[in-house]
């Protein structure tokens, strides 16, 4: 596994590296990528060998006896996570923002709210939207050095229409570890209320050293109105694979779940599948190990530089390769921060607003990619804030 190893992904139909100049005006001759949240480097070779032997094979006809595919994933969350699923609680769908839609479709109605705690990942909000519902913001709050819960506020804030609470666990883009009281926390608010619990746990493989992930399936208590959402796409860089796992203990929830699939006759797609079940290996998490190590270097060169910037921190990165960064200390407008990232450091980043409330000032930097970038990527950001010294 070589991370520092610079691919060019320019023209191969790249979102991250194709697209950033139509949305964000840098270009991919000069510019550096750190938006969309796929990582620069390559899968683990367990993941490319099982897909050389779909090529070998040469046909690529329906997926059919799944029992190694649940049988991977069992092990994996066991071994990984401390968690033993039934393997007829797993569902697949088309990546976790599909999924996401699919328990909007499945467990509210038109009109509903759905409770995100903001600033949070930008799709929740538009699949929300987009499905009829009304999106809660229940604003997380900064304590400092990093965000934490005001559940007395939340309480005060629900209106009733509510059906359903959206957890970001890890959070993106805070990056934050949720702690066990935390977790309990968000169960015990969910069920003041009588909201369905969405844990969408994309990221728990991704968690720098020194802290744990705690699925929300082993909080006390949570699993009669749970649903858990896990995919190998974000730990292995195979998000075009579009595979992600809908996972329901309670056999009411799941049973509603079965017939939203059932009625929108979704299917997996072969290839993720075969993928998934390669990367849920010992190959696949020494390559994790790995990784997380090497991610964790990026964030320390990352935050020890834009931190010696005036008026701007970096949040400590406990999970996630996503660094979240405030501006608001500079006191320069926010179209004056995204000009000099863009324009002057010729870098794309998302835009903090996107993520909802508490988003404002904000610039979110993908640091999966290899290290002479972040490196470079600092120098730009010192350089155009060079006159903040």
């Amino acid at each position: 596994m070589n991370f520092d190893e610079i691919i060019d992904r320019v023209g191969t139909h790249s979102s991250k590296w194709d697209m950033m100049e139509p949305i964000y005006g840098v270009s991919p001759k000069d510019g550096i990528s750190m938006w969309v949240a796929d990582m620069d480097f390559r899968p683990p070779k367990c993941v490319s060998d099982a897909v050389a032997a779909m090529h070998d094979h040469g046909i690529y006809g329906y997926y059919g006896d799944d029992a190694t595919y649940r049988a991977a994933i069992q092990w994996w969350m066991k071994e990984r996570h401390g968690w033993a699923l039934d393997k007829d609680a797993i569902f697949t769908t088309h990546g976790l923002v599909n999924g996401t839609a699919m328990c909007v479709d499945a467990f509210t109605a038109p009109g509903d709210g759905v409770v995100l705690f903001t600033p949070v990942y930008h799709a929740f909000a538009r699949v929300i939207k987009a499905a009829g519902r009304e999106v809660t913001e229940c604003e997380l709050r900064h304590d400092g050095a990093k965000y934490v819960m005001d559940f007395d506020a939340y309480d005060a804030q629900l209106t009733g229409r509510e059906r359903m609470v959206i957890l970001c666990s890890p959070h993106n883009p805070g990056g934050r570890v949720w702690t066990r009281e935390e977790l309990e926390g968000v169960a015990a608010f969910a069920r003041r209320h009588d909201l369905i619990l969405v844990s969408d746990e994309i990221h728990h493989d991704l968690v720098m050293p020194g802290h744990r992930h705690v699925p929300m399936s082993l909080i006390e208590g949570a699993a009669e109105r749970l649903v858990m959402m896990t995919a190998t796409t974000k730990t292995f860089n195979i998000a075009g694979a579009h595979a992600g796992n809908v996972i329901i203990a309670d056999p009411g929830l799941r049973a509603r779940f079965a017939a939203r699939m059932a009625a929108m006759g979704i299917s997996a797609n072969s290839f993720g599948l075969f993928m998934t079940e390669a990367a849920y290996s010992p190959e696949g998490a020494a390559w994790v190990d790995a990784l997380c190590d090497y991610l964790h270097g990026n964030a320390r060169l990352f935050d020890e530089g834009v931190n010696t910037i005036p008026g701007v921190r970096s949040m400590p990165l406990e999970a996630t390769y996503l660094a979240w960064v405030d501006f608001s200390g500079t006191g320069m407008p926010a179209a004056e921060v995204v000009s000099r990232v863009q324009e002057s450091a010729r870098i794309a980043a998302n835009h903090g607003p996107t993520f909802g409330a508490g988003g404002a000032d904000h610039l979110r930097f993908n640091l999966a990619t290899p290290r002479a970038r972040v490196a470079e990527a600092v120098s730009r950001l010192q350089d155009a804030f060079a006159d903040l010294q």
